[in-house]
């Protein structure tokens, strides 16, 4: 596995990014890892390693396991149902921010 200081990351950038392409290149500060550069191939790539760390998503997967050691399973309708709850929401209270943030403007 490929490692880069800092410095030479920033002086050799488009160097790094081919060799990530090859395997990840992690990001040393001060002898430590702190950061890795990870090749993406596509957009659905993209989506997935977002989702991957999303703290959000995490809390759902979370709160399915903890349901699932409870009481033994989650109808699949009833998971996809929840998933929909949750994104309404999300969906209303960025709305609500948006015209918070709007009516201040003006």
């Amino acid at each position: 596995m490929k490692t880069a200081s800092i410095a030479a990351l920033k002086a050799q950038l488009n160097a790094f990014l081919k060799e990530s392409q090859e395997g990840p290149v992690i990001v040393m500060r001060n002898g430590k890892p702190i950061a890795a550069l990870v090749a993406i191939a596509d957009d659905d790539e993209a989506e997935r390693l977002m989702i991957a760390h999303s703290p959000k998503f995490r809390a759902i997967i979370e709160k399915s396991r903890r349901r699932i050691e409870e009481s033994g399973s989650i109808p699949h309708g009833r998971f996809w149902q929840e998933i929909e709850k949750e994104t309404q929401r999300q969906s209303e209270g960025r709305g609500k921010t948006r015209r918070k943030t709007k009516s201040k403007d003006r």
